[in-house]
């Protein structure tokens, strides 16, 4: 038999347990946890103060403006047509600069100039017209008052026969008939120079009529010819102002219809600003603000005196009225400019940022220590460096006016500066 082990047997100490390193690390991780979720409760979240952008409260005059663009343009720049249909020989180019006055384009129309002719040839034909029809009238008038005084000679003659005779008749020396005859002698002779002078008249008038209404005619072929006069003149195209040439229209020696374009003349002696405003400020323009136009580093002033009466591609055109006239501005020339709208004395008013738009301007963050606080706010007029505070905040109150986007709308965030 193999004897038991108990002899051999011996009590041993059984050994510490101990916690695992994992035990360990997740216990950190909760303590880590916990003084986070502490963090929170207290500030909702943390942001470097470098990330945003803060601005004062302040009390003062807020100026209303939009900030838009535009182009430069000439006040003054009249295009240039062909009188009639002719052949352009260009006397210029594009660019050029040219007095008042200056020929910049010859035409060539033989239409045009036979035109003129015929109308000449008429004109001629009815100065003719109306110098026979005068010696017509006068002729008439002569043989009228002729015919007048024969009828006047006529009825003094029968007059003193019938003197002569009265006493005759008186005692009956000579018979009664032929009495009577004498006196209806003198009544016939007057009548004949009643009618005689009354045609005298009235051929006076036939002839007045007849030389007024050609000399009417031989007006309105005046008028034509002048006309046709003024238009063959214009085959010589002149400019009317002076300044540069901007554009031509047509290559030289080119065939135009009547009344084609040629070209522009631009006066840069008057220039102008068009401005595109977007329609969100249309009915709040006005003729006469005031306008600060920036050019390169310079600011000059200008006043509105035009504004377009219906809205294109969502802008609305206004025309500025410069008070100087830079030496350097160029036609079409890309410029930005401030239309002062309105002005606000004595309000409070805060620096305009991103803030505004991202809460629709009825939110804002104001520090409160070292956190920023969402608060309800109400705001008035805009401009675009600063808007309106009428309720929510007081002067002096410290705002963050950009970098609001990364509070998530907490109710509070804690700002590290």
């Amino acid at each position: 038999m193999i004897p038991d082990t108990s002899a051999t047997d011996r009590s041993v100490a059984a050994p510490k347990r101990r916690l695992p390193w994992t035990w360990l690390a997740a216990g950190a991780g909760l303590l880590a946890l916990l003084l986070v979720g502490w963090g929170w409760a207290g500030a909702g979240q943390s942001v470097s103060a470098e990330r945003l952008r803060f601005a004062t409260v302040e009390r003062g005059l807020l100026v209303r403006d939009a900030q838009v663009n535009g182009r430069v343009v000439a006040a003054v720049s009249p295009t240039l047509y062909a009188p009639a249909a002719s052949t352009v020989t260009l006397k210029t180019r594009a660019g050029a600069a040219v007095k008042q006055g200056e020929v910049l384009a010859t035409l060539e129309s033989p239409e045009l100039r036979a035109e003129r002719d015929r109308e000449l040839a008429t004109l001629r034909g009815l100065e003719a017209d109306v110098a026979r029809q005068r010696i017509l009238a006068q002729k008439a008038r002569l043989l009228a008052a002729r015919t007048a005084d024969e009828a006047r000679l006529a009825l003094q003659t029968a007059q003193r026969d019938a003197q002569r005779t009265e006493r005759a008749c008186a005692v009956q020396a000579i018979p009664k008939a032929d009495c009577l005859r004498y006196a209806d002698a003198v009544e016939a002779a007057q009548v004949r120079a009643r009618h005689s002078d009354a045609d005298a008249g009235l051929e006076s008038q036939n002839d007045g009529l007849e030389l007024k209404s050609r000399e009417e005619a031989l007006a309105r072929q005046r008028a034509v010819v002048a006309d046709v006069e003024r238009r063959v003149a214009q085959l010589e195209l002149r400019s009317p102002v002076a300044g540069v040439v901007g554009s031509i229209a047509v290559a030289d020696r080119a065939v135009v219809p009547a009344n084609a374009p040629l070209m522009t003349v631009v006066d840069l002696s008057q220039l102008e600003v068009e401005l595109e405003v977007p329609e969100s400020y249309a009915d709040d323009l006005g003729l006469g603000m005031r306008v600060e136009v920036r050019v390169g580093a310079r600011t000059i002033g200008g006043e509105l005196t035009a504004i377009a009466p219906e809205v294109l591609e969502r802008v609305v055109l206004a025309r500025v009225r410069l008070d100087a006239q830079p030496e350097d501005l160029r036609q079409n020339q890309r410029i930005s400019a401030r239309v002062l709208i309105d002005e606000k004395p004595d309000v409070l008013m805060l620096a305009r940022g991103p803030f505004f738009e991202q809460g629709g301007g009825r939110v804002a963050y104001v520090m409160d220590g070292g956190d920023a606080v969402r608060r309800p706010i109400t705001t008035g007029a805009a401009s675009v460096g600063a808007v309106e505070i009428v309720d929510g905040l007081a002067e002096g109150d410290r705002v963050v006016i950009a970098g609001t986007d990364l509070f998530d709308d907490a109710e509070r965030v804690q700002v590290n500066e």
